[in-house]
C-alpha cells in the first residue's frame, strides 16, 4: 500500500482540489439530466471516484449539489450608492445577478425540484436563495430608513418583485434577462410601486 493510499482511507473527508472536482462533476452531471435524474453513481463516474468516497463526505445528493452550487457562487454584496435604483441595479445585474448566465442555467436545471423535493427545496431556499433575497431584503429596508419608501410600503411584497417579475418573463415568455430588461422592470415597475404615496385620506366626498 502506498503512503498516498494510507492517507486517503486515514483522512475522515474528501477536501480540497479533489472535493472541488467532484462539485464540478456535479455540476456536469446537473446540466446534462437535471436534478431529477442526477445520481450519486453518475457523479462518482464523471468525477472517476467511488460512491464510497463521495459518501464519505455528503449523506446524499441533496447535501452534495447544494454544496455544488454554492462551490461556483459567490457571496452576494450588499452595493451601498445611496439610491435605491442604483442599488438594485448594482444587485441585480453582473456576477451571481439575474444577467449571470452561470446562475440562471443552474436555477433552470434545478426549477422541476423544488416543485418535486421538499428536501432540497428547502436547503436550496436557505443556502443559495436565501442570502441574495436578504440581500435585496436590507436595500429595501435601508431605502425606506433613507425615506425613498413611504412607510405604508409592504416590503415583504416588493422585495422578491423584481426577481420574480424577470424569471416569470424569462421562463415563461422566452425573454431572456440582460441589464437593459432589469433596468426597464426597476424604473416602469419596481421604482414607481416603491415610491407612490398612500391614496388614503385623497378622496374627497
Amino acid at each position: 500500500m502506498t503512503p498516498s493510499s494510507e492517507t486517503a482511507l486515514t483522512r475522515p473527508r474528501v477536501e480540497g482540489d479533489r472535493e472541488q472536482e467532484i462539485l464540478d462533476a456535479t455540476l456536469e452531471v446537473l446540466a446534462d439530466v437535471g436534478y431529477d435524474r442526477l445520481t450519486m453513481d453518475a457523479v462518482a463516474t464523471r468525477a472517476k471516484a467511488s460512491k464510497a468516497t463521495l459518501y464519505r463526505r455528503w449523506n446524499g445528493k441533496v447535501s452534495l449539489v447544494i454544496d455544488a452550487l454554492l462551490s461556483v457562487k459567490s457571496a452576494p454584496t450588499l452595493p451601498d450608492t445611496g439610491s435605491l435604483r442604483e442599488d438594485l441595479i448594482a444587485s441585480f445585474c453582473g456576477m451571481g445577478g439575474l444577467t449571470d448566465e452561470q446562475s440562471v442555467a443552474t436555477f433552470a436545471s434545478v426549477l422541476t425540484a423544488i416543485t418535486r423535493d421538499q428536501d432540497f427545496a428547502a436547503a436550496f431556499r436557505r443556502e443559495v436563495i436565501g442570502p441574495k433575497a436578504e440581500v435585496a431584503h436590507t436595500i429595501f429596508v435601508r431605502a425606506k430608513a433613507r425615506g425613498e419608501i413611504p412607510d405604508h410600503v409592504d416590503l415583504e411584497l416588493l422585495a422578491p418583485a423584481l426577481a420574480g417579475i424577470v424569471l416569470h418573463r424569462m421562463y415563461l415568455i422566452g425573454d431572456l434577462p440582460d441589464e437593459a430588461l432589469i433596468t426597464r422592470v426597476i424604473d416602469q415597475i419596481i421604482i414607481p410601486a416603491a415610491t407612490t404615496p398612500t391614496t388614503e385620506g385623497t378622496h374627497h366626498g
